[in-house]
């Protein structure tokens, strides 16, 4: 199958390897002209602008659209619904709130092109293993595309969610586990390294992938990260969010779903990029006015 790819960040970028390592032929398009070229060595067809790609391919055409979520999915759908013709397909494999999603599906019906949504996760680490695939949107849309999901994911690593919008639904509730996910390792991780008996965390955490019952693909990651840094030394303390932890707490706020840790799992993300945090010197201040307790100030 001929298949448009627009973005090749890092994960774009391996996308393509991949469908080119299924026998896909793909047209691609960036911004930065360099991964095109870099692609274009390994067998993908460049195209120096999103006109050109859109006559590279076949009269049905599928493009995906691998860029960052808000307003660069807007241009491209933009600029692409200028291009397209009845029945073509976009697919946005980026991070998208589905509520956006649904407006474009909606936008993109009005000239009967179809607009489907797939939440990808995988990471850097997808060229190898695959993507876990989520997509929604117009089921026929979605069957013609099938061998596209069906070679960018592992064996039984795709799913069809739903209508327009389920499929970003779905992958913003699964960001939303994975932060909880990572603040209980975080916090566990941090017991183990403040106990008083010189604990190695590499060889924890590698004990823990065999037979235990938290052993996952995050610990694995945790693995290599303390092979290659025990302490962590390397690092700063702050840890940035890409939107999705927000919109699974909103959801569930509309929803009347209670979910304490996915909320305080994001609430100690904001608090990892304070570099003072006025919350703290108002809780000291009280414990010094109601009960006389010691207070450190900034000359000491």
């Amino acid at each position: 199958m001929r298949i448009g790819f627009i973005g090749l960040g890092k994960m774009g970028f391996n996308m393509v390897q991949r469908l080119l390592n299924h026998n896909h032929e793909v047209v691609v398009w960036n911004i930065d002209p360099k991964p095109v070229a870099e692609l274009e060595k390994i067998g993908a067809i460049g195209s120096a602008s999103v006109k050109e790609l859109t006559e590279k391919l076949p009269e049905k055409k599928i493009i995906w659209l691998m860029v960052p979520s808000g307003k660069p999915v807007d241009e491209n759908l933009d600029v692409l619904l200028d291009l397209l013709s009845t029945d073509d397909i976009i697919i946005d494999g980026g991070n998208s709130n589905w509520k956006h999603t649904q407006v474009r599906a909606e936008k993109a019906a009005e000239k009967g092109i179809y607009f489907l949504d797939c939440g990808t996760s995988g990471g850097v680490w997808g060229l190898q293993n695959g993507y876990c695939l989520m997509y929604g949107g117009n089921k026929p849309a979605v069957d013609f595309a099938a061998p596209v999901f069906e070679s960018l994911a592992p064996a039984n690593g795709h799913v069809y969610c739903g209508s327009s919008g389920a499929g970003h639904f779905v992958k913003m509730v699964h960001n939303g586990i994975e932060y909880g996910m990572m603040q209980s390792y975080a916090e566990g991780f941090e017991i183990l390294e403040k106990a008083p008996f010189g604990i190695d965390l590499h060889k924890v955490s590698d004990a823990w992938q065999y037979g235990s019952v938290i052993r996952s693909w995050l610990l694995e990651l945790a693995v290599n990260a303390f092979k290659d840094d025990p302490k962590l030394e390397k690092l700063e303390d702050y840890v940035q969010d890409s939107g999705e932890g927000r919109w699974t707490i909103q959801a569930a706020i509309d929803l009347d779903v209670p979910v304490p840790v996915i909320t305080a799992s994001l609430f100690s993300r904001f608090q990892s990029r304070q570099t003072e945090s006025f919350a703290m010197k108002v809780l000291a201040a009280l414990r010094n006015q109601f009960g006389g307790h010691a207070v450190k100030t900034k000359n000491q």
